[in-house]
């Protein structure tokens, strides 16, 4: 009895912990797009919405009815599900697999990284996670006994599943396929309570079902055709090791062990074991599988979380069996994974290291620049008639700065993220896709850096041939840059000039020395090339952390027509320059690099800072 009270104390203890800290990331973390996107939808009430079921949008108007426009308002049913999910996986485990292993798999679906951060972000896998485990704790209790509140619970739980997201589907499968597979299982589908509820789980189905079929099958199509190439891919090789990272390495030993031993090896007398062993290792073998064939471009390491709700409680039975240095260093290894996960997500919230990241791969752009751009914007449409009208580039910055403006109608012009993300069907059912030049005054927000480099000037000419030249009058640079925007004044379309003409974008460059993080002496050379469609550039400024040092040359020979072909700056291919920077040996250490762009229109543009370290000459010798 004293372990098991030591058990759950301690499960009691981290429960309340985690709770704490990830209602303090979530006061403090900005919003991140997708959850932007979903309040957007929760503006716009629906059934099912082009790239998910309603439960998403549902819950965070919840949270924004109850709470108001604050992040954590939104994200706080997200929250409060997020709690609940390691109680019920407490007593899956105190149910089949004791007290004592029962208490530690609840703790365990506390500290696991993948399960501990659930909730912090208002995500469709909350409620798929808590569909899930709400499934399995009814087919364990199924299989023992149907039950009235068994029954009920299943129901709730294939319903919320349904209503939450496309890949719940995945989890029915799989749990029909192994409850088939066990005799005691079979002989559920002979009682009307069981089948009644299966009946409510596909009714619920019927939403998302409408929605594609009013709408031409395009969120199934995404879902399972657009997104994933479905050719072999050497993405899944990366599986193993990306799971065994996110959910600690010990702690992914113990789930395979009692996958296999639970499931496979051994045919213990409870068929609770089996079940939940059974439907861990299927859907960890079929996304293992599924991970050479499908999308690899967006993150899916938070995929197989179904699977460890199923394999905790038999997890924390096999560490029991363990040694003890190594029981120990599995618990630890699990608490530093979720304590790494929420200071990482502390750090996202932090403008200060959220700088120090700029310029990295491990920039955290989805989170960062909003309310910047939304203070530049507003400073903007102020200097501009009533009547002008607001654009944005993609679906990103259209929900982004619509929660930042409190304003969901934000138009959205053709972009390739919109289809990339599923979204595109979605503004046009909303009225929110722009395909005309406007017929008021228009305020253009772009955001280059949101398609690969070389894809900037062809989407400018697209921008062009849909709205004409794209005057620029406006940077908005965060983070030095790594997070860069475009404000473009936009004529009404009577008084647009014509296209075909010259089609006047943003200005495009690239500094070839020196590279980012170079360490470089207080005199040191800058060289590149920069053009500007239509108009051509007057001059280049060589920045140094937001001060001009050093007019450059500029217009020596710089072909560019391989990458560029259809650049149709006046001055190609003369658009080379090189400068010669002079600092004073006060100015060593880590500085941020750039150029300032002037157009021969009068137009001035701020290029993306890359960090050097500029080393004194006597620490050079």
């Amino acid at each position: 009895m004293e372990a098991e009270h030591r058990a759950r104390r301690a499960f009691i203890a981290w429960w309340t912990l985690a709770c704490v800290l990830k209602l303090v990331v979530a006061v403090r973390l900005p919003l991140f797009v997708d959850e932007a996107f979903y309040w957007q939808e929760g503006r716009h009430l629906a059934s099912a919405y082009s790239d998910l079921p309603g439960m998403t949008a549902w819950l965070v108007r919840l949270g924004e009815v109850l709470g108001g426009e604050h992040p954590l308002a939104l994200r706080m049913p997200f929250l409060v599900m997020g709690a609940l999910l390691p109680w019920w996986v407490a007593r899956i485990g105190r149910r089949w697999f004791g007290a004592i292993p029962g208490w530690r798999a609840g703790t365990l679906a506390v500290l696991l990284p993948l399960l501990g951060m659930l909730g912090v972000l208002a995500l469709p896998d909350v409620p798929l996670a808590f569909a899930t485990v709400l499934c399995l704790h009814a087919g364990a209790r199924l299989l023992h006994q149907v039950t009235p509140f068994a029954a009920l619970e299943l129901a709730l739980g294939l319903a919320l599943g349904a209503l939450s997201h496309y890949r719940f589907a995945g989890v029915v499968v799989v749990g029909a396929a192994v409850i088939l597979w066990l005799p005691q299982g079979r002989r559920l589908l002979r009682d009307p309570r069981v089948l009644l509820a299966l009946v409510v789980g596909l009714l619920a189905w019927l939403p998302l079902l409408l929605w594609n079929l009013e709408n031409g099958e395009a969120g199934l199509r995404f879902q399972l055709l657009d997104r994933h190439p479905w050719t072999l891919h050497a993405g899944g090789l990366a599986f193993l090791a990306l799971q065994a990272l996110v959910v600690t390495p010990l702690l992914a030993w113990a789930m395979l062990q009692a996958a296999f031993l639970t499931g496979w090896k051994r045919r213990p007398a409870r068929p609770q074991w089996r079940f939940l062993a059974l439907f861990g290792s299927i859907v960890l073998a079929g996304l293992f599988v599924l991970g050479f064939f499908a999308d690899s471009e967006r993150v899916s390491f938070h995929w197989p979380v179904p699977a460890y709700l199923a394999l905790l409680p038999a997890a924390a039975m096999m560490l029991e069996g363990w040694p003890v240095g190594w029981r120990r260093l599995a618990w630890a290894t699990a608490a530093v994974g979720l304590l790494a996960a929420l200071a990482w997500c502390l750090a996202v919230a932090s403008p200060a290291l959220r700088q120090e990241a700029a310029g990295s791969k491990h920039y955290p752009r989805n989170f960062a620049g909003w309310e910047p751009l939304a203070t530049a914007v507003r400073e903007e449409l102020a200097a501009m008639p009533p009547d002008t009208r607001l654009l944005v580039d993609d679906f990103k910055i259209g929900a982004e700065l619509g929660f930042a403006l409190g304003d969901p109608h934000i138009a959205v012009l053709d972009h390739p993220l919109n289809h990339a993300h599923g979204r595109a069907p979605q503004l046009r059912l909303w009225d929110l896709h722009v395909g005309d030049p406007p017929a008021t005054p228009a305020l253009l927000v772009l955001a280059p850096g949101d398609l690969p480099f070389r894809q900037w000037l062809q989407h400018y000419h697209r921008l062009c041939e849909t709205l004409g030249p794209l005057p620029l009058v406006r940077s908005v640079l965060v983070d030095h840059g790594a997070q860069r925007f475009l404000l473009v004044r936009l004529p009404p379309a009577s008084q647009a000039p014509p296209y075909p003409g010259a089609c006047i974008a943003p200005a495009m460059a690239w500094i070839d020395a020196p590279v980012p993080g170079q360490a470089l002496p207080p005199r040191f050379e800058v060289k590149g090339w920069a053009f500007k469609e239509g108009v051509g550039l007057s001059s280049v400024e060589i920045v140094l952390d937001d001060a001009v040092v050093a007019q450059a040359q500029y217009g020596s020979l710089a072909d560019v027509s391989s990458y560029f072909p259809e650049a149709t700056d006046p001055h190609l291919p003369h658009i080379g320059f090189r400068a010669q920077v002079d600092l004073p040996e006060s100015q060593a250490g880590r500085r941020w690099l750039g150029l300032r762009l002037h157009g021969t229109d009068g137009s001035v543009e701020e290029w993306p800072r890359q960090p050097v370290e500029i080393v004194p000459a006597a620490a050079g010798r």
